[in-house]
């Protein structure tokens, strides 16, 4: 028996599979975030350990007999947390997470210093890690003393488990610190936001064995002693091991809080300008590309609280699909990242109509998604990764309106998994299979069946185009009124 163990930004997720990575039981616990200041977003981790430790413990509790088999605990979690101890190992401040964008000029600045880009194979985005401890050290400057290592925070949660400090190159090169191509810390990279390789957890690769389970732990969360612990992989590598995304071509789109369009690459090949993010996958000698828009289903969940409706509430009366109309919804609650590196952008409706009622608010709120993610699919194309279909994952995709929007917006076929577990929690426990057993990822790591492929409309190709196109449009006027932050 394996776990797969997801931190999530808003809950901890322990997936119990058999040896075959079919699953047995699962168990999650919530989180909060902290927002002290606009921009700022924050997480105590000794909230993450309670919320693995109620995880580990219900499985126990519920599925004993398969617990007594297990073997190994993958890892997977959101990325680019900054998660700061002393030398004693304590936590000096409050992590800051993935959709904090305080650090924004810091982030400016490292974008700009020489062999950056070339190095890490991005631009420095406000939410990485690098410029975040820029920020620390320029305004903290007594905890920045104090910091001996810098942890992720899934690679925090094997600290805690094992006691070591390591991490895995799929989460790394997300904090601006590792030359993506080598696989390795880069000393440069580092001394650009004054930092030391000897701060920094160990380097191995997803499938690595972080550690044993310290012995304690294991009896007091009910678990045997001679558990391993799998370093897994961050969230975004750890879902498309989830999904069998391993090989040139191999892709998905995930509607969560944010959207994510990612393309599985054979090898490396940055374009750090299109803002496409170019990681290391967390499977060997891998890479894999993907676009990010910060806002997805966050877009809806953001109309549904202001006009007191529920998601489903505001989809069920939308009917069949159809051609967009003149009313534009600019998803950019949060900022935005593909293509735009753009934080202090922010959202807008344009075209509306005295007319306009719930509905068409909400089509186009779906429809600017989806146009976002097509930003998204150009500048993945401008590098090389070459898509001609995506399986649909996360919350999002439950709507069937939405993926069929998807497929017209993107005018690519959309495959509809079968029900089923998918994503990151799966993803930790195939990792921890392949760590524990040895076994090739081909051989684990497998596409879920399809139910239905949504096929791109030709009768409303040139609508969605045009739509798209004044979605384009929109983005420089935008820019020219940036919102607070």
């Amino acid at each position: 028996m394996f776990i797969g163990l997801d931190l999530g930004t808003s809950g901890v997720r322990a997936l119990l599979v058999d040896g075959g990575g079919a699953v047995v039981g699962d168990a999650a616990t919530g989180l909060g975030a902290s927002r002290p200041h606009p921009g700022w977003s924050e997480q105590d981790p000794a909230d993450w350990i309670a919320a693995a430790r109620a995880a580990l413990r219900e499985l126990a509790q519920t599925f004993p007999d398969h617990i007594a088999a297990l073997r190994g605990i993958g890892l997977s979690g959101q990325m680019h947390g900054a998660t700061l101890l002393d030398d004693r190992g304590a936590v000096l401040r409050p992590a800051i997470l993935w959709n904090d964008t305080r650090s924004h000029e810091q982030a400016a600045r490292l974008d700009a210093a020489p062999r950056v880009r070339a190095l890490s194979g991005n631009i420095v985005f406000p939410g990485f890690t690098a410029p975040k401890l820029l920020w620390v050290a320029e305004t903290e400057p007594d905890t920045f003393a104090s910091i001996s290592k810098v942890l992720l925070p899934k690679d925090y949660l094997s600290y805690w488990l094992t006691g070591r400090a390591v991490s895995d190159m799929s989460d790394s090169a997300g904090t601006a610190w590792l030359d993506t191509a080598a696989r390795d810390w880069s000393d440069d990279l580092l001394a650009a936001s004054g930092m030391r390789r000897d701060q920094m957890p160990a380097l191995m690769e997803g499938t690595g064995v972080a550690g044993p389970l310290r012995g304690d732990l294991a009896r007091d969360l009910g678990l045997p002693g001679d558990v391993q612990v799998v370093i897994g992989g961050g969230d975004n590598a750890a879902a498309a091991c989830g999904v069998g995304a391993l090989d040139e071509g191999d892709g998905f789109v995930s509607l969560g809080t944010s959207g994510v369009l990612l393309a599985a690459r054979d090898g490396f090949a940055p374009k750090p300008d299109s803002a496409v993010h170019t990681f290391c996958h967390a499977v060997p000698e891998r890479w894999y590309q993907m676009g990010v828009i910060l806002s997805a289903t966050d877009s809806l969940n953001w109309l549904a609280g202001i006009t007191g409706q529920t998601p489903a509430e505001l989809t069920a009366g939308l009917g069949e699909l159809r051609a967009p109309g003149r009313l534009r919804f600019l998803p950019y609650l949060s900022g935005e990242r593909t293509p735009h590196n753009d934080s202090a952008v922010r959202g807008a409706f344009t075209g509306l109509d005295i007319a306009h009622g719930r509905d068409d608010l909400t089509r186009a709120v779906l429809e600017g998604v989806c146009f976002a993610l097509r930003d998204n699919l150009e500048a993945l194309r401008s590098t090389g990764a070459g898509l001609q279909r995506v399986l649909a994952i996360g919350g999002g995709a439950r709507s069937r309106y939405w993926c069929e929007l998807l497929a017209c917006a993107l005018d690519l076929p959309v495959d509809l998994p079968e029900k089923g577990e998918l994503g990151a929690a799966l993803g930790a426990a195939r990792l921890a299979i392949c760590g524990v057993t040895g076994a090739a990822p081909a051989d684990v790591m497998t596409r879920p069946p399809v139910a239905e492929t949504l096929q791109p409309r030709p009768d409303l190709r040139d609508a969605f185009a045009e739509a798209h196109a004044g979605f384009a449009a929109a983005y420089p006027a935008l820019k020219a009124m940036p919102g607070e932050t």
